[in-house]
């Protein structure tokens, strides 16, 4: 249950609707996740946090499943639930395979292994490592 219990629809105010409405119209659904529910009791951070996510997560460099596996490695290293299970169903939805899945928490596996192996020893960074311009 979440910490200081969820505002549903109906019993949201004016800028909450608002916020409300703009997620399920960009979303292009009839519900609100627990998740937004869950903030609305700070309406500053709800519209922040929804405008920030709107504006990354939209369409630009990486297309919508890169974004949605990206935000689920970040999700999986941080042992966050509840974006696991939210961002897995987003990525599943642009097309992410039971493979792609597999693949992608091996990597992070690998990543986060690697990278306490690194910071544990104190690894020097290699100078070629540092160059700006890598002739890409």
């Amino acid at each position: 249950m979440a910490s200081c219990g969820m505002i549903e629809y109906e019993d949201a105010n004016a800028e909450v609707r608002a916020v409300y409405d703009d997620i399920m119209a960009t979303r292009k659904t009839d519900w609100i996740n627990n998740f937004w529910k869950s903030l609305a009791h700070d309406p500053v951070t709800l519209r922040r946090t929804w405008e920030s996510v709107k504006e990354i997560m939209s369409p630009g460099e990486l297309d919508a499943l890169t974004k949605e596996m990206v935000y689920l490695a970040v999700s999986a290293t941080n042992q966050c639930g509840y974006c696991i299970a939210s961002h897995t169903a987003a990525a599943r939805k642009a097309g992410m395979t039971d493979r792609m899945l597999g693949e992608l928490l091996a990597v992070v596996g690998m990543a986060n292994e690697t990278n306490r192996l690194a910071s544990g020893y104190q690894v020097e960074i290699d100078s070629r490592f540092r160059v700006l311009d890598w002739g890409a």
